[in-house]
């Protein structure tokens, strides 16, 4: 053993990865039900691994900070703009309004239990569960005019305090909006997201069941004469709003492709596409006799994944895009599966309102389908290639704005790289989603970014502080708990009773809000369970982009008050 320990003194590189490859299989290990993540399981490895005296330049966590800190905007930007429009101002004043309450009952807990800088930047990592202020309050540290050796103390405090608040900043705010938020309201939230469903759908069925959800094909036989020299249009009028549609015809020996004009013939076998529903139940009554006709119903087919920019779209419901007369005709045989947000996927029913950025996921025959994509917006083909160019001169722009310094009563403010790289990030996730033609960041390379280069830092961070970390868990452990119970609980608490009775939210609505205004991804799963329902997933992505961006800069906000 001292062999390995020696080996990992002299390599200190192979000591990170090390506590990566623990880190990761310890925070996905459930414990009555939830898990550490990776971010804390890598923290509390790599502060074990520490315990061995392990040195570390400091350039290694700075750069893995910049690579997460852009990928973090780059994920939300689009969410983050999105919000300043009208429609999304309330939930973006919201999201405002709890991050404030967050920095100002930490802060003043912190004030109160007589904790330093340092302790107090990580009580407000830990509770409010934002892993990435440690990056920025160490960055701000670092550029205050203070002695090392006070320095040296604060930054090694923070990790301390972050291991400490976090668990019940993850699981306190997970059950204080799940469970305890419903009661606080006085709502049956099972009911209330039904009704909610029901009310958006537009009195019809979800459209899990109208055929944008699901895509499937049937051969009938037509021998009802009462269609029989009428057009493939004058059928399909027939099933109203059941987007029931002929996507070919088999007339002897011929498999026909058809359009709306097409005139039907007794003794056609028709390949059908629509909902279920309407196929099982309605097409043989209005049609004729399902039939077996493999050839006929093996036309090529695909699911798309399109990104919305078509601004005539964007801002519309699912419903009123469809009754527009310039998409009518453009979308016949093309349905609607799936609708990813911010990376959440939203309840697709005919109230759902589709945004600039939005990734539609849609299903259909290949001619139907490319006939469709070029007008809704931008085609984004899974590809392995990462727009490296954008990266790289995203974060360098970041950083270099990041670098200037304001002065202010003679304080020195700045934003550091670290801030200026997430604002870049931001932007340019933005001009990504309305310029899809650049900049691609594929999704397994964005999870990089985002988890792999949180971590790496967290795990350098847990590494060099280790030595420090245990004397600081057994002098602060207890209070730095309680503190956190406080930090995390009453801007949660408020959150959910402002939500419902200042601004009014649905109560599914104000569950969602306060889950993102504060990032707790936790919370919006539990929340989503508890309610049978994805609608509180409609109120998480705006404040999401917002709480990231602001918790995090509050890492800069909370050391200057506290020095």
């Amino acid at each position: 053993m001292e062999w390995f320990f020696d080996t990992l003194r002299k390599y200190p590189e192979l000591a990170i990865f090390l506590t990566l490859g623990l880190g990761y299989w310890i925070g996905a290990k459930k414990i009555f039900g939830f898990n550490l993540g990776a971010v804390t399981g890598t923290l509390l490895v790599g502060v074990l691994v520490g315990q061995l005296n392990i040195t570390i330049a400091p350039i290694v966590k700075q750069v893995f900070f910049l690579l997460f800190l852009f990928g973090l905007g780059y994920g939300v930007g689009p969410q983050f703009f999105r919000g300043m429009k009208s429609d999304g101002l309330p939930q973006v004043i919201f999201a405002v309004i709890i991050c404030v309450l967050c920095l100002l009952v930490t802060w003043g807990t912190a004030v109160g239990f007589g904790f330093d800088a340092g302790t107090g930047a990580g009580l407000l990592s830990g509770a409010q569960t934002i892993s990435a202020v440690m990056g920025v309050a160490t960055d701000t540290i670092n550029g205050l005019g203070v002695d090392a050796a006070t320095k040296k103390k604060w930054i090694d405090s923070i990790p301390v305090a972050y291991a400490v608040c976090y668990i019940f900043g993850t699981v306190g705010s997970a059950w204080i909006l799940a469970s305890l938020g419903p009661k606080l309201m006085r709502v049956d939230i099972v009911k209330e997201c039904q009704e909610y469903e029901a009310k958006m759908s537009g009195g019809s069925d979800s459209m899990e069941l109208s055929g944008y959800r699901k895509f499937i094909a049937r051969a009938y036989k037509l021998d009802h004469s009462e269609f029989a020299g009428k057009t493939v249009a004058d059928l399909e009028a027939r099933f109203v709003e059941a987007r029931v549609f002929v996507e070919r015809i088999r007339r002897g020996d011929q498999v026909i492709d058809v359009d709306p004009t097409t005139v039907l013939q007794s003794g056609d076998v028709l390949g059908v596409s629509g909902r279920h529903d309407a196929l099982v139940l309605q097409a043989a009554g209005i049609i004729g006799a399902e039939v077996e006709d493999r050839d006929l119903l093996s036309m090529p087919a695909e699911v798309v994944e399109v990104v919305l920019t078509n601004k005539n779209l964007a801002g519309k419901t699912v419903k009123e895009i469809s009754e527009m007369d310039s998409v009518r005709q453009l979308g016949r045989g093309v349905f609607l599966r799936k609708v990813v947000r911010g990376g959440h996927e939203m309840p697709v029913n005919w109230g759902l309102k589709l945004d600039r950025g939005d990734h539609l996921f849609v299903v259909g025959a290949k001619r139907d389908v490319e006939r469709v994509v070029g007008k809704v917006g931008y085609v984004d083909r899974a590809t392995e290639q990462t727009d490296m160019v954008f990266v790289g001169f995203g974060i360098l722009l970041g950083g270099l704005f990041g670098t200037l310094v304001l002065t202010v009563g003679g304080i020195p403010i700045t934003l550091s790289t670290s801030g200026g790289a997430l604002i870049a990030g931001l932007i340019f996730g933005y001009l990504r989603s309305v310029h899809p033609t650049f900049g691609r960041v594929p999704e397994p390379v964005h999870w990089f970014l985002t988890s792999v280069g949180l971590t790496t830092f967290v795990a350098v961070v847990g590494i060099s502080s280790g030595p420090g970390f245990v004397q600081g868990f057994q002098q602060l452990g207890a209070k730095l708990f309680v503190a956190g119970v406080i930090a995390t609980s009453v801007p949660m608490i408020l959150g959910v009773y402002i939500a419902r009775y200042v601004f009014k939210f649905h109560p599914a609505i104000a569950l969602g809000v306060c889950a993102g205004a504060r990032t707790t991804t936790a919370a919006i799963g539990q929340i989503t369970e508890t309610a049978k329902s994805q609608v509180p997933a409609l109120g998480y992505t705006v404040p999401y982009a917002i709480g990231n961006t602001l918790l995090i800069i509050w890492g800069i906000v909370i050391v200057m008050l506290m020095t």
